[in-house]
């Protein structure tokens, strides 16, 4: 009888561990398929690791700022005010983003990944959030984007990483104003506008518990996603002692534990990779204190460079119109990149509709097939 209970036991706890293993490997995010033993031992370590096999995403950029065809920094540049801005809200449709397209595209090209820009610094959300109705549901499109392209992702092995502009808000009441640091935190404006209320640093705090209710609200709707991609860190390098970079971090690793996080070069050291502009060596701020110290911190950990179909801008601009690089120019700016160990993240700034420019859909898919015939990507 003794040996029979020990029997009973060992076969119980046998059976509970394979099953414990099962049910984790189910939830094991698609695009960690491949990685799923070092997902169960580590899955932030196993998520690195597929980061840096990856070496290809495509990057978007997509908002308001898309209907004014004049890039994603429209608004501080021509100086429009906040109000009038906001408008494009009601004509909002994204009737051409097809999230099945873009994903079947992304395959096509080679790439591994995607990463959207689920907030730009105009604040408008792509994803359904309780903290604002300035977002894509609440406008004529009346769809979560976010969503739709986290479910193809999932479904056809894609990662996908979210944009989120972190420290700068030229919509939110209480980011903070150019007089107290920084002279993109605002657009020069002339006249006040009334829909800013910020007036001393206690205010800023305001603001910090908007961003970790969004971001509890990203981590929690899209659980499988690949991490988190902040932005503009001049806007932190200016006034570093009003954000609580580790207390943000903390939150991002609590709610999910596999997620990477990137800050552009740097907000504390603590990223998982470092995500210059255009080229490796590509720093800002080299003459704050603490950018030179995180980038000391981060220069050796894997890099992302990102770069734009477009001459310059991210956000769709149309004077680039026939302008954009070609089959050839990204066929060397990806070899140049893997040549420094590093991944490439290739942006596409949508038209106003959603839908992507013909240019570059023909350069994606004829780089991708070139790619492909090289042995380059499978």
């Amino acid at each position: 009888m003794k040996r029979n209970i020990q029997l009973f036991v060992v076969l119980f706890f046998t059976t509970f561990t394979l099953v414990s293993c099962l049910q984790k490997e189910k939830e094991v995010p698609g695009y960690l398929k491949s990685y799923s033993k070092e997902y169960l031992e580590n899955p932030r370590q196993a998520n690195l690791k597929w980061f840096t096999d990856a070496k290809y995403g495509m990057f978007i950029h997509y908002g308001l700022y898309a209907q004014l065809e004049k890039g994603e920094w429209v608004q501080l540049r021509d100086t429009i005010p906040v109000a009038e801005y906001a408008k494009l809200k009601e004509t909002f449709t994204a009737a051409d983003f097809d999230a099945d397209f873009i994903t079947d595209l992304a395959l096509k090209a080679g790439m591994k990944y995607i990463t959207i820009t689920s907030k730009h610094h105009d604040g408008f959300c792509l994803f359904k959030t309780g903290q604002t109705d300035f977002n894509s549901i609440n406008s004529p499109c009346g769809r979560d984007l976010i969503g739709e392209l986290v479910e193809a992702c999932n479904n056809k092995g894609l990662g996908i990483f979210l944009y989120y502009s972190y420290a700068a808000d030229w919509k939110h009441p209480y980011f903070y104003s150019c007089e107290a640091g920084w002279q993109n935190a605002r657009p020069a404006y002339k006249e006040p506008q009334a829909e800013y209320k910020f007036q001393k640093d206690e205010d800023f705090k305001i603001y910090v518990d908007y961003v970790h209710a969004q971001v509890k609200e990203l981590l929690t709707q899209y659980p499988t996603i690949a991490g988190i991609w902040f932005d503009p860190i001049m806007g932190l390098y200016n006034r570093p002692d009003l954000f609580p970079v580790e207390e943000t971090y903390a939150l991002i690793r609590e709610l999910s534990p596999h997620a990477l996080i990137s800050f552009k070069q740097g907000a504390n050291g603590d990223e998982d990779f470092s995500a210059p502009e255009r080229n490796a060596g590509a720093k800002v701020g080299a003459e704050f204190e603490v950018a030179q110290m995180v980038y000391e911190k981060n220069k050796n950990k894997p890099k992302e460079i990102c770069n734009t179909l477009q001459n310059h801008a991210w956000g769709y601009n149309k004077q680039d119109d026939g302008n954009h690089k070609t089959t050839e120019q990204l066929l060397q700016i990806i070899k140049d990149t893997w040549v420094q160990d590093a991944n490439l993240l290739m942006n596409v700034g949508p038209l106003p509709d959603g839908g992507f420019p013909e240019e570059d859909i023909k350069t994606l898919t004829e780089t991708g097939e070139l790619l492909k015939s090289q042995g380059l990507v499978d």
